[in-house]
């Protein structure tokens, strides 16, 4: 998706970022995923790696929706006071992943050499409930923020624009969060 700039060359498409981001998230999941099906399936025998591999996305996603919470979704629930209840929800949400990046966290912080059958399965359904809550979530927040989010201007060198230049970094930037172009 092409994505519009202003004459300095910042992002002026908010929307279409958000998307990229969101696409950003889905492969980094998709990734660990597999990192993970590979260790419990007994294909590959590096915890630490994995352990590494888990944090860095769970970083990268928790700083994606606090920079939402924090200073996009104030933005908006100014600018556009129709969308507070959207906004509400998209928060709920984002409760609501955290808490699953919470136990994940823990599960693959005792991970072993060798992993047992229930420990697989409960990493597996981590995983599996993180996807499909993050799926429907990104849907949902594409389909209610994204014209609205297209509508808004970039930050200025001189200050101005909707967002700080923090909060357009924090949540319509991917790879860079985490030190690397485009991958955790």
């Amino acid at each position: 998706m092409e994505t519009p700039t202003g004459p300095d060359g910042r992002l002026a498409a908010f929307g279409n970022q958000l998307i990229n981001v969101h696409l950003w998230l889905r492969e980094e999941l998709a990734s660990l995923r597999e990192d993970v099906g590979s260790y419990l399936d007994g294909r590959s025998e590096r915890p630490r790696e994995l352990r590494a591999h888990c944090l860095a996305f769970c970083s990268a996603l928790s700083r994606h929706h606090t920079g939402e919470d924090d200073g996009a979704f104030p933005v908006l629930a100014e600018r556009f006071p129709e969308l507070r209840p959207v906004l509400e929800e998209l928060r709920r949400d984002h409760h609501v992943v955290t808490d699953i990046l919470r136990r994940l966290e823990e599960l693959l912080g005792g991970l072993e050499a060798g992993p047992d059958p229930a420990e697989a399965q409960r990493v597996r359904a981590e995983l599996d409930g993180l996807a499909a809550l993050l799926e429907s979530h990104f849907v949902y927040e594409e389909k209610r923020l994204v014209s609205v989010l297209n509508s808004l201007s970039a930050p200025g060198r001189d200050g101005s624009g909707d967002f700080p230049p923090a909060t357009a970094g924090a949540v319509f930037a991917p790879g860079p969060w985490l030190g690397r172009g485009t991958g955790l």
